[in-house]
């Protein structure tokens, strides 16, 4: 499933502490992310060979100690100069895997917020990347959940975000716009306080199955929205589908993740 809605309940939490800072704070120059340039276990050589090996580190998830190389390398070249957008793309997906999956408070804060940062460094340098918003957005919600004083204006950022992806690139990582979108609706309070809205989740998590059915978080999101709007026969229906598209080992290294949580919330749906 997406990183927003892995560790459930995030907007929960939000509701219990919900701030006032900014989502979006001026990120630091890019040679200072992350671990500012001292990253043990570096690569040597030109940013396409660093991403090369950076890609390798990142496909042995879910080995943390690889992301956490494959992140580093990523950073590495994107603090090279002319920098080609897949390093920002790749430190953003490792940032987001390692938040989800580090057992440290403090830690993931540290992750979240340089997933933003580093997010609002690829929409700088390449505004005609839609995944770079994509990925802001997604980042944004991790920061929301770790650092709560940015959930209020962090769900207006990324409503804002994910309706210009849908816009631009609906089919962008399986129809992600949509099926984040999704659940941000589903999740978040509704209105005054928010912009939750079961009804409207439902016509993203259908829009999101019709362009990708055969990806298991698409289903998963939909079950979990009719769920929501009441109609429990259809919800246990869909979650079924989506944890034999999971079995499948349809989307790779995620897939035993999807299957977990999907196997989850179908046994308190029943």
């Amino acid at each position: 499933m997406s990183t927003i809605i892995a560790r459930g309940g995030l907007w929960v939490v939000l509701l219990l502490a919900l701030g006032c800072a900014s989502a979006l704070q001026e990120p630091p120059p890019v040679a200072e992310l992350g671990d500012g340039g001292n990253r043990p276990g570096g690569a040597v050589g030109t940013p396409t060979e660093i991403l090369a090996e950076a890609d390798h580190a990142f496909a042995l998830r879910p080995d943390p100690a690889q992301v956490a190389r494959a992140r580093s390398l990523f950073l590495e070249a994107a603090a090279v100069g002319e920098a080609p957008v897949g390093a920002y793309l790749g430190a953003s997906r490792a940032i987001a895997w390692l938040v989800e999956h580090e057992p440290d408070g403090e830690r993931r804060k540290e992750l979240a917020i340089e997933g933003v940062q580093v997010g609002q460094w690829c929409g700088r340098l390449f505004p005609e990347v839609v995944e770079c918003g994509y990925r802001l957005a997604l980042a944004v919600g991790q920061q929301a959940r770790e650092r709560s004083s940015t959930a209020v204006d962090g769900l207006d950022v990324m409503v804002e975000l994910l309706e210009g992806v849908i816009d631009a690139d609906p089919e962008l990582d399986f129809a992600g716009g949509h099926r984040v979108l999704a659940v941000l609706l589903l999740r978040a309070p509704g209105w005054p306080t928010g912009p939750g809205d079961p009804e409207i989740a439902l016509e993203h998590a259908r829009a999101a199955v019709e362009i990708a059915p055969d990806y298991p978080p698409n289903q998963l999101v939909l079950a979990e929205a009719l769920a929501e709007n009441g109609d429990q026969e259809a919800a246990v229906e869909v979650f079924q589908r989506g944890i034999d598209l999971a079995k499948t080992g349809n989307g790779g290294p995620e897939a035993a993740d999807w299957l977990a949580r999907a196997e989850k919330a179908l046994a308190d749906l029943l």
